[in-house]
């Protein structure tokens, strides 16, 4: 299951009046949306939207039928069991991404107008303080950075400085391959805060 559709799931089943609602859909053979409505003193809107998040992640099925000429849709439990499973390791394996592979080295870019401060030891960045908007509107960014993440700032070479690749940085910073997810989330950030910059070789 992908993070999106189970974070659907766990909003639908997180509402107060979910459970009522199951039990319902589990008493009888087939319940329409103004049907479960009035018994449980619900508005008929926030009932057809919960069954219809249901049907669409197949836990429930659905039939037209006619009432005159006015159609509506009477709903049928499919499922026995609910089940949210999510992949974690996905994650890592995105973070794993290396830049070099793509022929890319880094370096903090020049006027990025960001601020870097060093830990009490001197040896690591502590945090990155980024200036978002402009005049008035200027707001104040401050992201923090964990220690292998510090780390790897202290070593991120100048703007005047030659480009270096993750591997190389990692390795001025004494850090191994275990940190490159992290890595390479803070880099992903940075980029996309204007405060790294990627050069391209060969």
């Amino acid at each position: 299951m992908d993070f999106k559709k189970a974070a659907q799931l766990a909003s639908c089943i997180s509402k107060n009046y979910a459970e009522d609602m199951f039990r319902l859909l589990t008493t009888y053979q087939s319940i329409s949306a103004s049907e479960a409505a009035s018994r449980l003193n619900l508005h008929i809107r926030t009932v057809q939207d919960f069954l219809g998040e249901l049907y669409e992640q197949d836990i429930l099925s659905r039939e037209e039928v006619y009432e005159g000429k006015r159609p509506y849709f009477r709903y049928t439990l499919i499922a026995e069991r609910i089940v949210i499973d999510i992949d974690l390791v996905k994650f890592r394996k995105e973070g794993e991404i290396i830049h070099e592979e793509a022929g890319v080295k880094i370096r903090e870019k020049k006027n990025s107008d960001a601020r870097f401060t060093t830990s009490r030891s001197n040896d690591y960045i502590s945090h990155v303080v980024i200036w978002q908007g402009e005049g008035r509107s200027r707001t104040e960014r401050k992201i923090n950075l964990s220690i292998p993440q510090g780390r790897f700032m202290f070593h991120l070479p100048f703007p005047t400085a030659q480009a270096l690749t993750i591997s190389e940085i990692m390795h001025k910073a004494g850090l191994d391959g275990a940190h490159m997810p992290e890595i390479a989330d803070i880099i992903r950030v940075l980029i996309g805060f204007g405060v790294i910059e990627e050069v391209k070789f060969a």
